[in-house]
This record gives structure tokens, sequence and C-alpha cells, in this order.
């Protein structure tokens, strides 16, 4: 069974981000909550090798990112060696550009496209995975386009990254599609529903809302996740804090 580690994802915290004196701050607040890695997305213009001595400074593994498609298609060159400089080996992207989603075969270009971009980083030992939304189980001609992608990617070269929370909300199970994905993830999203009091879905802090944790941990450390990443769109509070929401219910559940 698989060492399930926590990391933070630094889309929960984007809003104080924007400086080079900004990311060290917050950097410094994350070491402090107690989270030993981070998944960097969503913050401004910082030189990657100042990027890579902040985090040492706070002793803080980058262990996933999130890349723009465009860089993926256009630089990818340049991808590979901020990975390298990182020690990074989870090349990420947040969502596929919209139109690959207009049909079957849009879908299935999207998926062929990316597995070759996944094929030359996986020839300097970096992953490709692609993280969901609730978009990617609309149906077309019958199959939700997660399941287009799951069967018309490479599997040597096109990961996933579940996010528990877009799964609920697109109508299916993360634990199943947790277990669908076995042997193709090393970075699983950990967020949580609520329902507000208008009776509507809401982001919560893991273990704050009503999902089946020890169900969804069990099955990423018998399929092989190394990395749960806990991210949080929307806070209804400090974002940092709800960082320290989730770190300190996923101890209670013996991770760290």
């Amino acid at each position: 069974m698989a060492q399930l580690n926590v990391a933070a994802q630094l889309y929960t915290v984007r809003d104080f981000l924007k400086t080079p004196e900004d990311i060290a701050k917050s950097l410094k607040k994350i070491k402090e909550i107690g989270y030993r890695a981070i998944q960097v997305s969503g913050m401004g213009p910082i030189d990657h090798q100042e990027l890579k001595k902040l985090a040492d400074e706070e002793g803080l593994t980058i262990c996933a990112t999130h890349i723009p498609y465009n860089r993926l298609k256009e630089e990818l060159d340049s991808v590979i060696e901020q990975h390298k400089l990182w020690n990074c080996t989870n090349v990420g992207l947040g969502s596929m550009p919209k139109e690959y989603l207009t049909d079957v075969q849009s879908v299935k270009t999207f998926a062929k496209e990316a597995s070759e971009i996944g094929k030359k980083l996986a020839e300097h030992g970096l992953r490709f995975m692609y993280h969901n939304h609730n978009f990617e189980f609309v149906k077309l001609n019958g199959k939700t386009v997660m399941d287009i992608l799951l069967s018309e990617s490479d599997p040597e070269a096109f990961d996933f990254e579940i996010d528990t929370y877009w799964v609920q909300l697109g109508g299916a199970n993360p634990v199943d599609w947790i277990r669908k994905v076995a042997g193709r993830m090393k970075v699983v999203h950990f967020k949580d529903m609520a329902v507000d009091s208008e009776r509507k879905p809401t982001m919560a802090e893991v273990g704050e809302g009503n999902f089946n944790w020890q169900a969804i941990i069990e099955a990423c450390k018998e399929t092989g996740v190394e990395w749960c990443a806990v991210e949080q769109d929307i806070c209804t509070r400090d974002p940092f804090e709800s960082l320290a929401i989730s770190l300190n219910n996923l101890q209670k559940f013996g991770l760290s």
C-alpha cells in the first residue's frame, strides 16, 4: 500500500501570491501551518530559481504543478527545465481548452495531443497529468468526456489528477474514479462538499463536508497515489485557515 503524503495546492491562496514578496510570506505561513509540500499554481510572476530558493528555505517539496496548455505545446523544453530545477516530476494541466469539448472527435484529438506531450515528458522522467472539473462528465454520444479521455489517451504517457469535489458535482463517485484510473495517478485533489442553507453544493475544508474520507484515502493508498493536494477554490474564511483545518482533519485520518 502506497504512502500518501499531504500537500497544499497554492491555487487556494492565489490572492496572496501576486509578487515574490507575497509568495515568500505565503510559503512561510504554509510551512508554519504544518504542510511539507506544495503544488505550484495560481501565482504571479517569479523567477523559477527564486521560487526554488524560497521553497527550499521553508523545507517545502514542490510535488506538482499546473501549466497552461499553450506552454506545454509551445514551450515544452522550458517546462521540462523548470520541473527539473524544482525536482518535480508531476506536470499538471488544470483543464483542457474549450475548443476540444465540441464533440467526441475533438476530445479524442486532445487525448492524442496530450499523450504526445506526455511521451516527451516521460523521456525526461516527468509525468503529464490531467485535472478534471465537472464538465468532463457531460456525455457525448453516450460516453462521458472522462471516459473518452481514459480510453483514448496513452496509459504510459497520460495520467489523471482526480478532483474529489468536481467528480461528485459531475454526478460521479470519487472513490470509483480513483479506482478507475489506478496506476495512472500520483496526485489527487482533496476538497470536500457541503450543502449551504439554500441547498446548494459548496466547497468545504476536508472533513468539514459530507465525503467519506476513509474510503477515499483507502482507495488512494491502494491504487498508488503518492500526493493528496488540498485545494479549495472558494473559501468562506481566510484561505490559510481553511488549509489549516483541512490538514488538521487529515492528520486525524493518519496523514501528514
